[in-house]
């Protein structure tokens, strides 16, 4: 009887321990980093440097946003509030409290603003530089909007190259990059950031950037290469939902960065759908589910 009993007994550890390991190793697996992290940008769900853009983010399934400096206009730097410990530490706490990160720190203020012209340039940087910092964020993202087009205007190539050089160094001491946006295609802006000569310089790839230059999507990101991609702006222009856009082929996309062996964040900035562009649950919701499913199922 006593033998039946110890039976039993190591029968139950044993069943015991059998679940205690099924449920560690689920508890990994569920952990499991993300090799495509989706995020959206907080200007774009209207929540621009506001806490609440981490609720928001966190009911649209996003894991992440992109985090702006704030407004610029004619101020000597970013209208931010990034610099004051208080209101860091109440953005830290939102962020952990609805488990949403942030894939980088924006200026989008030069999507209006001349970074090859505004004196006060290095301020507006450093600023950023600061704020990252602060943020434990690793990737600034800097626009060359319509004023620094080089397309348009090749004469500014050197002042934004000598620009870029002197943010190289700045953004090195944090460990920190700092992903450019242009209108180039991926040979041109290669060539771009060889010239400028700087591992901290890499590329902000946006999707629609590629279809407006008539460009194939995978294979402008297999000319502009793995060690020069810092994030990608993973949406077109407003008209259509990704899932609904004919230009854009998400699967092949997938494929070839998974080909590349890239990782990293993929941030929803636009692809609203016209009929319904101002309801950002419904464009922005779709968008992030639709990356989620094609990235990380």
């Amino acid at each position: 009887m006593m033998l039946n009993f110890q039976k039993n007994l190591i029968v139950v550890l044993l069943v015991a321990l059998s679940a205690t390991f099924s449920n560690a190793v689920l508890a990994q697996s569920s952990n499991k980093k993300q090799r495509y992290n989706v995020a959206v940008c907080d200007w774009m769900i209207l929540k621009r440097q506001k806490l609440g853009a981490f609720e928001l983010a966190s009911e649209l399934k996003a894991d992440g946003i992109e985090l702006d400096m704030g407004g610029l206009g004619n101020r000597e730097t970013f209208d931010s509030k990034l610099a004051d410990p208080v209101e860091v530490a109440k953005f830290k706490d939102k962020s952990k409290e609805f488990n949403v990160g942030i894939s980088s720190i924006a200026m989008s203020g030069f999507y209006g603003q001349s970074f090859a012209k505004r004196e006060t340039v290095k301020r507006m940087v450093q600023d950023c530089i600061d704020a990252m910092k602060t943020m434990n964020v690793k990737v600034a993202y800097l626009p060359l909007g319509n004023q620094c087009d080089l397309r348009k205007n090749p004469e500014l190539r050197p002042i934004i190259i000598e620009r870029l050089q002197w943010a190289a160094k700045q953004v090195a001491k944090i460990g920190g990059v700092i992903a450019i946006e242009t209108t180039l295609d991926a040979t041109a802006e290669r060539k771009l950031l060889k010239d400028i000569g700087c591992k901290q310089i890499k590329s902000s790839f946006n999707f629609s950037n590629a279809i407006e230059n008539k460009k194939d999507i995978s294979e402008e990101l297999l000319i502009l290469g793995k060690k020069n991609l810092a994030q990608i702006h993973a949406s077109n222009t407003d008209g259509f939902w990704l899932e609904n856009d004919k230009a854009i082929d998400m699967p092949k996309i997938k494929k070839t960065l998974d080909e590349m062996k890239w990782s990293g964040w993929l941030i929803v900035e636009r692809s609203r759908d016209t009929t319904q562009v101002h309801n950002v649950k419904a464009n922005y919701g779709a968008n992030v589910a639709y990356l989620k499913k094609i990235f990380q199922n």
